[in-house]
């Protein structure tokens, strides 16, 4: 069986007539936005149409601009040194600058119009696109001049982008030194993390202590990547007029500071109880000053099933069709027509994630699977991820595009499926470690990001009065992790290079990265609970709300379910169900 995926569907290779002819014709494209620009946009004459015009040809480009992105940074993906790749990247990200004069000029223009409501009631294409609209309204009181604005689009390329290939190429080929077995082995930094979920304990602390020895090598680098992409994106938030990077990622997320407020204050309530979780963990394990970070992962009971990616796909699957069969038809033409890459190599980026290609309404998948339920469980996130672009095939380009703590959902939703599902054909012995495999995942999906949003948040912080050290950053995190995991973890051994291996800080386009995976924990549990009330009228709800992610403001996506996420009572709430599975590990144990 082939364990990579396919990309002949996007294009056979760099040199493919196709993939030449779609460069230009996206070129092409540019151009001929730009012209237009500049020859309708000169009055509000005829702006209905012009908005029309404008929306289809954005529409068209991304179309083909977005198979062409998508084919190089997945190739890039599985191959951190593929050259054709990389340059290919580059002239794209470089090509995607030349849009920025146009959709300036869009932005301010069409701020102008004090009719637009009125003007969008009248045409089926505007009112279908009336939130992308409002948001350019609102993009426009953040804008600079257009020289301004395109030479920070081109300054990125060469600054933010660069510093995350770096970043990226520095972990994905990063080999760390380690002895397993008396014999001593050179391995991908991916495998070695892996290790995390190994049964035996000597070998999942000597992979720890192994990986944070090897972090030394890409330390310096890494902090300097680091240094460079918040310094630009503190510089840029200023220069466009706003309060913070974090008002800059709550505007991009459609999300505002109130949910935020809430939902964080709610998980600082809910730390005792996972604190508690860990120590029972600790206790079990047979630590008395709480669970070493190299055991956060530990495996319990004596339940150590490997699963074959062929077995791991068909329960899935299976277990899908309990929600519905749209879900586990969706899952079974994923797995046939090689949407995944499964394996960890050389070369091949770390962790996992989901491209949805939405120009040809496939998605492709990344994973680094070695059989334990743990990766079950993960491609079931991942498909999710690809599901959720399934929902959205037939939007267009501009209404498919759906801010971070959304996007989290539907995967997390299917992992839900998947561990519940489990648990109902368990044995004790079974139920108790896929219960504890569970709130091992949601304390990482609370607790750690915690710490990652409390890390990121002084990194800014500091980032404003200078570059810090590697030194300052290892001690900004440890502090992070403190505070989070309180007395659940032993201080003696935590993770001061954490932001090393995420790849989301360096993301210079998308900060924060971290409360959207809380937000999607538990907005995908209250999706849950509604799911075992309705039950088979909920799907046709639910794939409803997917579809719409691409073009409302969050807090209506969530009213289309009849949840109100600005009350701290519904994240109290959707915290107390996983609390309950904490009382019930306890007692189990």
């Amino acid at each position: 069986m082939d364990l990579t995926w396919s990309l002949d569907e996007l294009y056979t290779s760099f040199e493919s007539e196709e993939f030449k002819r779609d460069f230009e014709k996206c070129l092409a494209d540019i151009e001929a936005l730009k012209e237009w620009v500049h020859k309708e946009l000169t009055n509000l004459e005829g702006a209905g149409v012009k908005i029309e015009q404008y929306i289809s040809m954005l529409n068209r480009f991304y179309h083909v601009y977005t198979k062409l992105i998508s084919f190089a940074e997945l190739s890039l993906s599985v191959n951190a040194k593929n050259t054709k790749a990389l340059q290919s990247i580059e002239k794209l990200e470089n090509m995607a600058t030349e849009l920025t004069m146009p959709e300036v000029a869009f932005q301010k223009w069409i701020s102008s119009i004090k009719n637009l409501d009125e003007i969008t009631l009248k045409s089926k294409l505007l009112t279908e696109h009336s939130y992308f609209l409002a948001e350019q309204v609102n993009k426009s009181r953040y804008i600079l001049t257009d020289r301004e604005e395109l030479v920070i689009s081109k300054m990125k390329n060469t600054g933010s982008s660069a510093w995350s290939k770096l970043q990226e190429l520095l972990t994905s080929t990063l080999l760390v030194d380690i002895t397993m077995d008396g014999e001593q082995k050179r391995l991908p930094l991916s495998t070695v993390r892996n290790l995390a979920y190994e049964k035996a304990p000597e070998l999942r602390k000597t992979a720890y202590q192994a990986e944070l020895k090897a972090y030394e090598k890409i330390a310096e680098s890494s902090a300097a990547c680091l240094n460079g992409i918040k310094g630009e994106v503190i510089t840029t938030s200023k220069l466009k007029g706003y309060a913070s990077p974090m008002e800059r990622t709550l505007i991009d997320s459609r999300m505002d500071s109130l949910t935020l407020d809430v939902m964080i204050a709610a998980i600082r309530e809910s730390l005792p109880a996972f604190q508690k979780y860990l120590r029972k963990k600790a206790s079990l394990l047979g630590y008395k000053k709480g669970l070493p970070f190299y055991d956060l992962f530990a495996p319990m009971g004596e339940v150590d099933r490997k699963y074959s990616y062929p077995e791991a796909m068909e329960f899935i699957q299976k277990n899908f069709s309990s929600f519905s069969h749209r879900l586990s038809g969706f899952v079974k033409t994923a797995y046939e027509k090689r949407w995944i890459d499964v394996e960890p190599r050389e070369g091949k980026r770390g962790g996992a994630f989901c491209s949805n290609l939405h120009s040809i309404k496939e998605s492709r998948i990344l994973t680094n699977f070695d059989g334990s339920f743990s990766d079950v469980t993960t491609l079931a996130h991942e498909l999710g991820h690809a599901y959720h672009g399934f929902c959205l095939k037939d939007e267009t380009h501009l209404n498919s595009n759906y801010p971070m703590p959304i996007a989290e959902t539907a995967s997390i939703f299917c992992e839900t499926i998947i561990k519940n599902a489990a648990l109902k054909t368990a044995t004790d012995e079974e139920a108790f470690s896929i219960l504890e495999n569970d709130l091992s995942d949601s304390t990482q999906v609370i607790v750690d990001i915690y710490s990652r949003f409390l890390f990121e948040s002084e990194v800014f912080k500091r980032r404003q009065e200078g570059s810090l050290s590697v030194e300052e950053l290892k001690e900004i995190m440890v502090k992070a992790q403190k505070e989070a995991y309180g007395d659940g973890l032993d201080t003696d051994f935590l993770h001061p290079y954490m932001w090393t291996c995420k790849p989301h800080y360096y993301y210079a386009d998308a900060n924060f990265y971290n409360y959207p995976y809380a937000f999607g924990l538990l907005f995908a549990k209250g999706l849950y609970a509604e799911f075992l009330k309705k039950g088979e009228s909920f799907v046709a709800e639910y794939d409803k709300l997917l579809a719409v992610t691409g073009k409302n403001l969050i807090a209506d996506v969530a009213m289309i379910a009849g949840i109100n996420i600005r009350s701290i009572d519904y994240w109290r709430g959707a915290l107390k169900l996983v609390e309950k599975d904490i009382d019930k590990f306890v007692s189990l144990a």
